[in-house]
């Protein structure tokens, strides 16, 4: 896989967030970034925001997850999500990363309450990376 970076590019880096109101004021407002889209997932229980310095097909976002109902902000700890690499090819990408020892606790396919097909790979300290597929490639 010598030419593994031309079939991935830095997509976003998701972090959860108690009070999305007031993170996206703050990305937006302190950080001069812009709210390039918000989305509800009724059926998932929580919202989606992403923030960036440009449009999300050309630039590297900040997806702001907020889980509705939570009682208690999160600990630093536990408030960071995933790193995003968008991929052509998920399936064949996901394949030959398999057979090259790397551990898939989530195996390509749509995401839960939408289309995209994603997968999660964990690194070897097993922090999770999602992969986003670029194409409806198999």
């Amino acid at each position: 896989m010598s030419d593994v970076p031309s079939h991935f590019r830095m997509m976003h880096t998701m972090i959860r967030v108690f009070d999305l109101n007031a993170s996206i004021k703050f990305y937006t407002e302190m950080l001069g970034m812009k709210l390039l889209r918000k989305e509800d997932f009724p059926d998932g229980k929580f919202t989606l925001a992403f923030v960036g310095y440009g449009p999300e097909k050309t630039n590297t976002v900040v997806e702001l997850t907020h889980n509705w109902g939570l009682a208690a902000p999160y600990e630093i700890g536990t408030g960071f999500g995933h790193l995003a690499l968008g991929v052509n090819g998920i399936y064949a990408v996901c394949e030959a990363l398999e057979k090259r020892g790397v551990k898939i606790p989530r195996k390509p396919g749509p995401m839960k309450h939408g289309t995209t097909h994603i997968a999660f790979v964990e690194d070897p300290d097993g922090y999770r990376i999602e992969l986003i597929g670029l194409d409806a490639a198999r």
